[in-house]
């Protein structure tokens, strides 16, 4: 909760105050009446005023923090943020092409990281399991437009050779 009592020389009151979308939203609810300092039912029908207005900044302030979610979910490019193609190394040294998932999770409130193996599952089965994954744990439901759109994400055989590509030239 982010009611908070202020007892100052130039103030007394409930100070309410919480970020949403970049903007601040701070209000003020004074102890005060008359230059006196309000004590019982007073005091609590004002308390109770503030309480109830940081319950609302604080429904916005989840719904913003949601669609922000939401949002950051795919790059400039319209690739997937947090679901990466890459060359692993086995230990026997073969390179196998897997999809790495690194995010941060709603659901464990943690950085959770898994790789999905291309070659055991196909390019459309990797890509599957690596989206459900991914919304497994951002808490993206399996019948929204939002999961759709990442299976349609899917990058291209001919995509995946070209970074392959780009990688030896690197090594």
């Amino acid at each position: 909760m982010s009611v908070e009592l202020l007892d100052t020389t130039r103030f007394h009151g409930f100070r309410v105050r919480r970020q949403i979308g970049g903007k601040t939203y701070q209000e003020y609810f004074s102890l005060k009446k008359d230059g006196k300092r309000l004590r019982g039912e007073p005091r609590a029908k004002i308390k109770s005023a503030a309480e109830s207005r940081d319950a609302v900044l604080q429904r916005k302030q989840r719904k913003a923090k949601a669609e922000a979610a939401k949002t950051a979910l795919f790059d400039k490019s319209g690739k997937v943020r947090g679901i990466l193609f890459r060359m692993k190394t086995e230990k026997s040294g073969t390179r196998t092409p897997v999809f790495q998932i690194g995010i941060m999770s709603a659901k464990a409130d943690k950085i959770v990281n898994t790789t999905v193996s291309i070659n055991l599952h196909g390019l459309k089965g990797a890509w599957q399991k690596a989206v459900d994954f991914y919304v497994s744990h951002k808490r993206i439901s399996k019948n929204s437009d939002t999961y759709r759109k990442l299976l349609r994400s899917q990058p291209t055989k001919a995509q995946l050779e070209a970074m392959k590509r780009r990688r030896r030239r690197r090594r």
